[in-house]
Order: C-alpha cells, then structure tokens, then sequence
C-alpha cells in the first residue's frame, strides 16, 4: 500500500481545518506564555568550585530523579526531532511547516529547565549529566516512518505520553519537592498543545479518507519512545513504572486508549482491503494490550 497509496501533503481540503488548528494553538499557547527562569529556585544555588557534588546532596528519591533525568535525556534530542519533522514537511502544506517553527520554539526550553533544576538543586551529578546529555544527543534520532502521516501519530502518541509522564510523576514528586512538580505540570501544558494539534490533524486525515488508518495502524502498534536509545532505557522505565507513577497501564489506560477512541478506529469503514486489515490488526492489538494491562494493575503496578 506504502508504494501505490501515499498521503497527499497537497490535499487543500485540509488546509483549512490545519489552519484553525494551528490558530488556536497559538492563542492558548500564548495565554500560558512563560520563561523557564521563573520555574528556577535560584536561591538554592551553590558554587560547584568551593563545594563539589555528593551524593549526600540529592534530596530527591531516586526513583524520581531517574523519571526525571529520563524525560531531560529526552528532550535533549530536539534538534533531531526538528530535523525529521522539517524534512518530512518540505514542500508540504505551509501551515504544517509553521506549526513545525513554532513547536521548536516552545519545546526549546523544556531539556533547559530539567537540566539546570538538577543541577542547582544538586539533585544531578553535573559532570555526569553533561555526559549523558552529550552521549545521548550524538547518538542521533531516525524514526522508521515513511511519510508525514506516520510523523503525525508518532509525534501524537510521543506527546500525549510525555504530557501523561509529567503529569504522573508531578503527583507524587508533590510531597518531595512541591518546586518540581510545579515545573512538570507546566511542561505538561506545553505538550497538551502540542499533542492537541497532531491528534486532530490525524482526525483530519481520516475525516477525507478512512483509508488512512493503515498509517495509523503501523505507527501504533510499533510505537517506542525516542529516548529508547538512551543508556540503561528499559531500566529506567521499570523504574518509573514502580517508583514514579508512569508504566504500561498509564501508557494505556491514558494513552493508548484515548487515542484509539478519539479517532474513532472501531467505526472507521476503509475501502481498500489493506486498510481495513490494518483496522482489524489494531483492534486485536488493543484488545491485547488491554488484557494485559490488566493483570498488571491487578498486581499493582502501574
């Protein structure tokens, strides 16, 4: 289907319902407008020359921090974030290239805020966390998606699981340090935008074509994290399942599932036979992924 059957970036039917999207993103995005600086607890900084890091110096459990220092591993890859989007982009409809600006603009201070908040909290080892940060943004991101559909539900999916991980561990980082997770729940907001404007630009696709599920089929039932090349990735996901309030049963009950529901794959009618075996894949998929969320959760984890 990939080589006969691809999506149209050209189609202006969808121009104007990307428009409105794009619009409204940028009018919630800037009644929230805000500077990473603010979210700093300045006064709890601390020359590293005259007193060098301990570990006695975190404050913060460890599974916590490993949530955290995860999402900032994360987040340091956005120049290759911005780099597969722009090409995958070029030449498409405008208004997805100016959505593309405008992301790397407001994601551009996230990586920032969770580094330096480590760091002047002593929370990070600095010379550690430079390396890292430094192993891990050499290492690159190439996701295996073959046109700016796929890219859609990708970004979709990556987005709403950061929003649903900051979110998480924002409530039980609360009785720790009320600081931190005043700043997860703000980076949550920003990725509540974002995550808004590709899940309904994926709705606006299937509203031309029910077709398009093949895309979408693809996308999420191979679905990994862009972090997934970071040293010690499983790991640090058993963690926070465990210890920081975000595993599989989050990822699908708050994820997964939405997404599933929201784009209505159940009562979407392809024509081509391809495409509607997909549909049918990512049912059974959902269907499994549900049972065995729920044996986790009958276990306790999350």
């Amino acid at each position: 289907m990939a080589e006969h059957y691809k999506v149209d970036l050209f189609d202006h039917r969808l121009e104007p319902a990307l428009k409105e999207l794009y619009a409204l993103h940028r009018q919630r995005a800037a009644n929230i407008d805000w500077s990473y600086h603010e979210f700093i607890p300045w006064e709890k900084g601390r020359c590293f020359k005259k007193e060098p890091w301990d570990p006695s110096q975190r404050t913060l459990p460890d599974g916590i921090y490993t949530a955290v220092e995860t999402a900032l591993l994360t987040e340091v890859n956005l120049p290759w974030f911005t780099t597969h989007l722009a090409v995958t982009f070029k030449g498409s409809l405008e208004v997805l290239t100016q959505f593309v600006h405008t992301w790397t603009s407001e994601e551009d201070q996230h990586s920032s805020l969770l580094e330096t908040y480590l760091i002047i909290t002593r929370n990070a080892n600095p010379h550690e966390l430079h390396k890292l940060r430094k192993t891990v943004v050499e290492q690159g991101f190439e996701p295996d998606l073959e046109c700016a559909l796929e890219t859609m539900v990708y970004t979709t999916i990556q987005e709403l699981a950061t929003m649903v991980f900051y979110n998480n561990v924002a409530k039980v980082a609360n009785d720790h340090d009320p600081d931190l997770s005043r700043l997860l729940r703000r980076l949550a907001k920003d990725e509540t935008l974002h995550f808004a404007f590709y899940r309904d630009a994926c709705k606006a696709y299937l509203g031309i074509d029910h077709n398009f599920i093949y895309y979408i089929e693809k996308v999420m039932t191979n679905f990994r994290m862009p972090g997934v090349g970071m040293p010690d990735f499983d790991k640090r996901m058993n963690i926070a399942a465990t210890e920081a309030n975000y595993g599989p049963v989050a990822y699908f009950n708050q994820v997964y599932e939405h997404l599933v529901e929201f784009w209505a794959v159940k009562d979407l009618q392809p024509s081509r036979p391809e495409a509607m075996a997909a549909k049918d894949r990512l049912l059974k998929h959902y269907e499994k992924l549900k049972r065995i969320t729920e044996r986790l959760a009958a276990k306790g984890i999350q």
